[in-house]
């Protein structure tokens, strides 16, 4: 019989009723006690009304009023946790047992219960996620298999579902910080801007990213994780083969003994033997291939990770640019107001704006005489027509001088400029470059002209070497140049 079956039909009321966030309150606030009661079967029903009126106390119910639940019970400080106590036995989310060594009924919760009031109390405490779903965890898995002797696969798929769950939540956050951010930028005050920010504060996403960033850090387990997934993965591959040469080994014997079963004093034992352990060796290979797929699928998911990490980490750089952009233009937004349009009005009812707009033509020294417009001024139509189209006149081509020297290319420096240089750098007949010669950009230049001069004569006699790299003190770079002349 599966959970499904098992659930009660009157399982669903509690979602339909007014006080579900004070009923998942309860049930989260007794599933929590009954785990750290002595009790091995759990709570005595004074035991769960008296954590209930804890809960009761704090929250903030109105009982001026009158409250009546969807059963018609009457709802009073004083007898709400016996009602809903009543509820949850009857709907099914708690069992009642009775308990002969304390001669009371105590309470449990069921399986499929539990199940509920687990995903009630992530809920209700986020921080319940950010152990279970972070890098660090899946490195303690993966060294804890390293160390384990008996290689339990059950730790590598607990791993495979932390990493899963770790994507799931990178993903959950990018959206989360998506939605922050545009809200963000939604904001037209400053006060909108700041209960943004605030809620912000609390918000579970801001303490999963600062997680991420700072004590679990993707980068600080990044290596880590994969050596150990290389090791598992080395020494899984090493004991699969040797299981399987051992079960090759057995069969191999199989087959002889088969032969030889006449000889045999007891054949029966000696086959069952060997079946059991062929068995053994078959399941211990399955569990390794079962391993190495898993490791596999471990190793994807964390280059999904990775991938999920670093785009989280661009977008939430390209979203704050955003925001901080939107935040600024809140912020200056009426800082600098335009004053012309208040200057404007006050010249239209004060009775001397002629004399004040004449003294403001002589300060900003106007070239033209002040004037008043109207609204007849802004429609009134230009004096000066359009003047006639005169073709101009083509002059003759044999009739224009030509000014040919413009396109003649003159040479930076003459050739007694370059022969100085090359003879005040050289010994003998060879001409070597040092990182005193160059002191100026002029320099540079005719150490290149040398240089090309060089080059296009070099079918000839010579030598030519270019050597390292030379800086100077002005951060000119170039390269030693030495020209050997026959």
């Amino acid at each position: 019989m599966s959970l499904m079956e098992r659930i009660p039909k009157d399982f669903y009321k509690l979602f339909s009723s007014k006080y579900t966030d004070y009923y998942m309150l309860f049930l989260t606030a007794i599933y929590e006690e009954m785990s750290l009661s002595y009790s091995v079967l759990g709570l005595t029903e004074k035991e769960c009304r008296a954590v209930m009126n804890e809960k009761i106390a704090a929250a903030a119910l109105l009982w001026d009023e009158e409250n009546y639940d969807e059963e018609g019970e009457f709802l009073t400080r004083s007898n709400m946790a016996s009602v809903c106590l009543k509820h949850f036995q009857e709907w099914g989310w708690l069992k009642q047992d009775y308990d002969e060594a304390l001669n009371s009924y105590v309470v449990t919760f069921p399986e499929y219960s539990q199940m509920y009031v687990e995903l009630f109390r992530s809920l209700l405490d986020e921080q319940e996620s950010e152990e279970r779903e972070s890098v660090m965890t899946i490195y303690s898995h993966l060294y804890t298999y390293s160390s384990d002797k008996e290689k339990n696969n059950e730790i590598l798929k607990s791993a495979l579902r932390v990493s899963k769950k770790l994507v799931q939540m990178l993903v959950n956050m990018q959206d989360g910080m998506r939605g922050y951010f545009d809200e963000l930028s939604r904001q037209k005050d400053f006060r909108g801007i700041q209960d943004v920010l605030v809620k912000e504060i609390n918000n579970s996403d801001s303490r999963k990213y600062a997680i991420l960033t700072t004590t679990d850090s993707f980068y600080r387990y990044k290596e880590a994780v994969k050596e150990l997934l290389d090791r598992n993965l080395q020494e899984n591959d090493m004991s699969r083969l040797k299981l399987l040469r051992e079960l090759e080994e057995v069969r191999q014997k199989k087959m002889k003994d088969e032969e030889n079963a006449g000889k045999v004093k007891d054949p029966k034992k000696t086959d069952e033997a060997e079946k059991i352990k062929e068995l053994r060796l078959e399941r211990a290979a399955a569990m390794c291939e079962e391993a190495a797929d898993t490791l596999i699928r471990i190793e994807r998911q964390f280059d999904a990770i990775e991938r999920r990490y670093n785009k989280l980490i661009e977008q939430k750089t390209i979203f704050a640019s955003r925001a901080a952009a939107r935040i600024r233009y809140v912020l200056q937004e009426g800082a600098e107001e335009d004053r012309t349009v208040a200057l404007v009005d006050l010249l239209n009812k004060s009775r001397r704006k002629e004399e004040i707009s004449e003294k403001l033509a002589e300060r900003i020294r106007l070239s033209r005489p002040h004037r008043a417009l109207t609204d007849e001024s802004l429609y009134k139509r230009k004096e000066k027509g359009r003047e006639a189209f005169v073709p101009a006149t083509v002059s003759e081509g044999g009739q224009a001088e030509e000014n040919l020297e413009s396109f003649v290319l003159k040479p930076l420096y003459t050739r007694k400029e370059l022969q100085e240089f090359k003879e005040r750098n050289s010994v003998g007949n060879v001409f070597r470059t040092t990182r005193q010669t160059v002191r100026s950009a002029e320099d540079l230049e005719k150490l290149f002209f040398i240089w090309q001069e060089a080059t296009e004569n070099a079918f000839g006699s010579g030598e030519i070497t270019v050597g390292e790299e030379e800086e100077t003190e002005q951060g000119m770079r170039f390269s030693t140049l030495e020209i050997r002349e026959d």
